[in-house]
């Protein structure tokens, strides 16, 4: 999942390795999702219009959604498809990235965190800590447990 702070860099917390990082981000949330579409359609060598060949998507919207011009789709189907002409393995670390990735740009949550109710009620915590506003020693201990059963 990834955040905007308040200095314009993108906080990355994989759920997985329960690892942050940061990254200036120029530009705003939409391009977060279509940096990493670029990213992946360029390590796969596919030109912006063979990709939309095989995906069945407007080239010209997607040129904009990776330059971050409008907000990527938010269909499951669309995004799925989307997904597999950019080989990503179903249920893999980069499939649900991607997925992530256009929830977040959109400026939404993912459905599995607002359906987790533990972790919907740490998300303020974390919030704070991304906004650079300090936690108690407890606050922390109580957010890294939460992160570490994640």
């Amino acid at each position: 999942m990834s955040y905007l702070t308040n200095d314009d860099e993108i906080l990355t917390f994989d759920k997985k390795c329960c690892i942050f990082y940061t990254t200036k981000q120029e530009g705003n949330m939409k391009s977060i999702f279509g940096e990493l579409h670029r990213q992946l359609r360029k390590e796969r060598n596919l030109s912006l219009r063979k990709y939309c060949t095989l995906s069945g998507q407007d080239p010209g919207n997607i040129s904009r959604i990776e330059r971050g011009l409008i907000p990527p789709p938010q269909t499951e189907k669309t995004l799925e498809r989307m997904a597999e002409t950019l080989k990503l393995e179903r249920g893999s670390k980069k499939w649900q990235e991607f997925l992530d990735c256009a929830v977040v740009s959109a400026g939404r949550l993912p459905k599995y965190i607002l359906e987790d109710e533990e972790l919907l009620k740490s998300l303020p915590v974390l919030l704070r800590t991304v906004t650079g506003q300090k936690l108690s020693d407890e606050k922390l201990d109580e957010l890294l447990e939460i992160l570490k059963r994640g």
